[in-house]
């Protein structure tokens, strides 16, 4: 073991190769995070929060509005996961202004903030829009949900395809006209209520090499089939898995408030959690509910 191991690294001009017990308090002690004046809470405070037993009001999935989760109780939600609609022209798409689209975004999110625990993360899986102009929908979704609270932890980039042979949005064909980037990756926003630390302590069971991989700022994890699933945007349960097994603990409770086809449920099961879901399409309930069937009867 180097002298610089025994002793850890500090922040450096010249950066540092390795991290063990490493001291950043010298770049969080520069203007740019001081003028942010982020309060650190007293973790003995958070953890005086009564968080709930998962009842009766979990491993469920409701037919109605994620604008109003009030089955679930405060403070109670280790992680929320989901994609929300893309307002996109899917099928279950509804044609909202994009004032109106970020309204509702806020609207779940107020909620979520509500029903996660202290140091409950959000990851909210957004794709950017459009050419002509491009909405980096990532970035009015990152400052509404500052706005509402929230805390960033950092972004994920999940990277889907190598290149996107099937695609032919080029915009002008060899030429520097108007080419047009085709996007192959969303975005995956990592988020915490109160603290970027859970004041308390759990069973993790994310193996050494699982845990170095989902660490990374890329996910390479190939998209689901609609086709196969039977809804128009499925995300991939490796990818719900991925993030249960990093941000929470056995036995949590897993939200996702646009629970679709019900991935995030099938992955909190075959992970040893607890779930809830919101959908207002009577046909995606049932065919989550049969995916959750399925998951529970391979255990």
């Amino acid at each position: 073991m180097t002298l610089e191991n025994q002793r850890g690294t500090r922040t450096s001009p010249f950066g540092v190769g390795r991290r063990e017990s490493h001291d950043s308090s010298d770049f969080y002690n520069r203007r740019l995070y001081r003028s942010l004046a982020v309060s650190q809470p007293d973790p003995d405070e958070l953890n005086r929060i009564a968080v709930p037993e998962p009842g009766d009001w979990s491993d469920r999935l409701y037919l109605q509005s994620a604008e109003n989760m009030h089955p679930v109780p405060d403070n109670s939600v280790a992680l929320a996961l989901t994609s929300p609609p893309y307002n996109a022209s899917k099928a279950y798409d509804q044609d909202l202004s994009l004032e109106d689209y970020l309204a509702l975004i806020r609207r779940v999110g107020a909620e979520v903030y509500r029903t996660l625990r202290p140091g409950g993360r959000y990851l909210l899986n957004v794709a950017a829009l459009g050419r002509k102009p491009y909405i980096p929908m990532q970035a009015f979704f990152w400052q509404l949900h500052i706005d509402l609270g929230f805390l960033p932890m950092g972004e994920i980039i999940w990277q889907k395809a190598n290149g996107a042979s099937g695609s032919c949005a080029w915009g002008s064909w060899l030429s520097a006209r108007s080419p047009r980037l085709r996007d192959v990756h969303e975005y995956i926003l990592v988020l915490a209520k109160q603290d970027y630390s859970r004041p308390d302590r759990g069973e993790s069971d994310i193996e050494r090499d699982d845990f170095l991989e989902a660490t990374l700022s890329v996910w390479n994890i190939r998209p689901e089939s609609a086709r196969r699933i039977g809804h128009p945007a499925p995300f991939p349960v490796e990818l719900a898995r991925r993030a249960i097994q990093l941000f929470t603990f056995t036995g949590d409770v897993i939200l996702d408030p646009f629970i679709g086809s019900g991935t995030t449920a099938v992955a909190a099961v075959e992970s040893g959690r607890r779930y809830v879901g919101f959908e207002i399409e009577e046909a995606y309930v049932q065919l989550a509910r049969e995916r959750i069937q399925a998951a529970r009867s391979s255990q």
